[in-house]
């Protein structure tokens, strides 16, 4: 989500303006033959969240509320991941600046939205109402690759689920204080903040409808939305029970930032 206290200072604002003269730090023509094998990791993550009747997305259900949840970020944990970007803008082709919040350290990296995704899906002879967008990471980053964001409606059974598309590999740092603690603890950091985005994003969607129960035209099983999955680089489905700090809890003025180039 927008941090419009971080977004008021100077210095936010002149790294935000910076990141329209950079570029991506990867050829996305990679991205189609990327493996494991040639050094990318490649996870896949999804959170189920409270269905709806079968058709396409009911007004106001979960489907359109994670929509409008996806449009604003607001599924990345603000206790290890604030955002910056132009909300007057387009989302297609946003420059978003991440502030990384690890321990005492803030650091500034840049990304910019590509492809949006809005489109109807036959996956195994079942039609999906598939709404999503994707970044990928600026010159600068620790990274290099792209995230994709999606929630699918299974228009059969009303299904509806969070999904989380990862290619990523280390980039070339030249910090090396940067470079090391990346090379420690940056994978790791990585996959939890996905784990974490994913139960939040089913904690925010449930309590919607918990304020408003007949939007989503169906209650939810209790165990609906409550649990991640991830497909690491071994490919197989392994159910996750995502943990992360709370998304409510008041937090400390921001240290001095970082900003790579």
């Amino acid at each position: 989500m927008l941090d419009e206290q971080l977004a008021a200072t100077p210095r936010a604002q002149r790294a935000l303006a910076g990141l329209k003269e950079r570029r991506l730090n990867f050829d996305p023509g990679e991205l189609a033959g990327a493996s494991a094998e040639s050094g990318w990791n490649i996870d896949d993550y999804e959170q189920a969240l409270p269905s709806e009747p079968p058709g396409e997305p009911v007004r106001g259900g979960s489907f359109q509320i994670a929509q409008r949840l996806m449009r604003d970020y607001a599924f990345a944990d603000p206790s290890t991941v604030r955002a910056v970007y132009d909300p007057a803008g387009d989302l297609a082709d946003r420059n978003m600046l991440l502030q990384i919040r690890f321990g005492p350290l803030r650091m500034f990296f840049g990304c910019r939205v590509g492809t949006v995704t809005d489109e109807t899906r036959t996956v195994d002879g079942r039609r999906a109402r598939v709404w999503g967008w994707s970044y990928g990471t600026l010159a600068g980053h620790v990274e290099r690759g792209q995230m994709d964001w999606t929630v699918w409606k299974w228009l059969d059974d009303g299904a509806v689920e969070f999904r989380i598309h990862v290619v990523s590999r280390r980039a070339k740092v030249r910090n090396p204080i940067i470079r090391l603690g990346f090379r420690l603890v940056g994978r790791g950091q990585q996959v939890r903040f996905a784990r974490r985005a994913c139960a939040r994003m089913g904690e925010l969607v449930a309590r919607e409808l918990e304020r408003d129960p007949g939007r989503s035209g169906r209650s939810a099983p209790p165990d609906e939305g409550g649990a991640a999955q991830l497909r690491g680089e071994g490919g197989s489905l392994a159910q996750q029970r995502a943990v992360g700090d709370g998304d409510e809890r008041d937090l400390p003025a921001p240290h001095p930032e970082q900003y790579p180039a």
